[in-house]
């Protein structure tokens, strides 16, 4: 059953993947390759869209690491209750041994799978491709789709003209391109399918907010080198404050992020919600649907607000190059400093945050001058 998170010890498979026999006559079987976390489960969702309609009789399961790390949330926990996987398949990042390998080939075998999508992620080169083509074809898989053999898939584009690379959503969806086109800009490639439950639960942990207006804020992120740092935090919330201080303001994040929270949100004089490890992650879109704006680090919450139309303001730093991994569109207000995340001054996201905040339509009675 969708969504179904129940996980076979032995199998490493979670969802309903009983055997063959087990099931009767049941439908074809694929088999999705997809590591990584919460951000880049996200940026892949036109592409599980676009599977969810080429295979709609299909069961769909994702080959993926479990878990990816303490601060990174399983792309079951982000797909899991959609719709549109059925469950996942536990790959071990880390194949040390002929045995371990022959393990999962096994395993992949007794699925019963014949077609795998891959949708690996960049910076593999042509010999690890091929690698992992072989092995999936000794695992039984006779079709697969989107294996970029072509150094063009492989690699993000360039546009020679800013130096800027092409988003990484825009690169996987052209691996899929025997599927047919997938178009980015249409919203409903980005929809989450949250359920009523998720939504509720979401609306739940702003009620604080008493229906008000808030900004929502994520200061965390699995990479140290993408924070912008404390004491810039809190001079932005005292310099906003001065102007916007009557919007609410939702942190949310990991639960060890909820102490850099409160040391920087005492500044603020409206009302302040810090929920981060108190919301699991589509949850968290849930809430994220409401807010009037987002500002946070390149990190899968800023993804997940981008996925439910909320635009982003963002301080990224010299991890990676330009555009790749900003949230896609053109309404977001992206600051990347290649040199360094630290030489993002506090006046440059602060007025992206007034200018975009004063073209709302609604804001608190108390912002008399924002």
């Amino acid at each position: 059953m969708p969504g179904n998170n129940g996980r076979d010890s032995d199998s490493g498979v979670s969802g309903d993947a009983r055997s063959p026999a087990a099931l009767g006559e049941r439908a074809e079987r694929i088999v999705i390759y997809r590591v990584g976390s919460l951000g880049d489960t996200v940026v892949a969702l036109p592409c599980f869209h676009k599977l969810a309609e080429a295979f709609p009789n299909a069961e769909r399961y994702v080959l993926t690491n479990i878990p990816v790390s303490s601060k990174a949330a399983a792309l079951e926990l982000i797909l899991g209750r959609s719709g549109l996987i059925h469950g996942v398949i536990d790959y071990p990042l880390q194949l040390r041994s002929v045995k371990e390998m022959w393990n999962l080939s096994r395993r992949l075998r007794a699925f019963g799978a014949t077609t795998l999508i891959y949708l690996a992620p960049t910076k593999r080169n042509a010999a690890l491709v091929y690698r992992d083509f072989l092995f999936f074809w000794l695992a039984g898989f006779s079709r697969i789709i989107g294996a970029p053999v072509d150094k063009d898939l492989r690699d993000a584009r360039v546009d020679p003209a800013t130096g800027f690379e092409e988003y990484e959503c825009a690169r996987l969806a052209r691996t899929l391109a025997a599927l047919g086109p997938i178009d980015l800009d249409d919203p409903k490639n980005w929809d989450l399918l949250l359920t009523d439950a998720e939504k509720k639960a979401g609306d739940q942990a702003l009620d604080a907010f008493n229906g008000n207006p808030f900004i929502a804020i994520n200061m965390g992120g699995k990479f140290v080198e993408n924070h912008w740092g404390q004491s810039n935090w809190r001079e932005l919330l005292r310099t906003l404050s001065a102007t916007h201080g009557g919007y609410g303001l939702f942190f949310l994040g990991a639960a060890d992020e909820a102490g850099a929270v409160a040391e920087v949100a005492d500044v603020w004089p409206g009302t302040v919600v810090n929920a981060c490890g108190t919301l699991l992650p589509r949850e968290s879109a849930g809430a994220l649907r409401r807010a009037s704006l987002f500002i946070g680090h390149d990190s899968g919450p800023m993804h997940l607000a981008a996925a439910v139309g909320i635009t982003c303001v963002a301080p990224f730093s010299d991890l990676n190059r330009p555009r790749r991994w900003h949230p896609y569109g053109a309404k977001h207000r992206i600051i990347h400093r290649m040199e360094s995340i630290m030489n993002i001054r506090v006046e440059e996201i602060a007025s992206n945050v007034r200018d975009l905040l004063l073209a709302l339509p609604t804001a608190p009675r108390s912002d008399l001058l924002a």
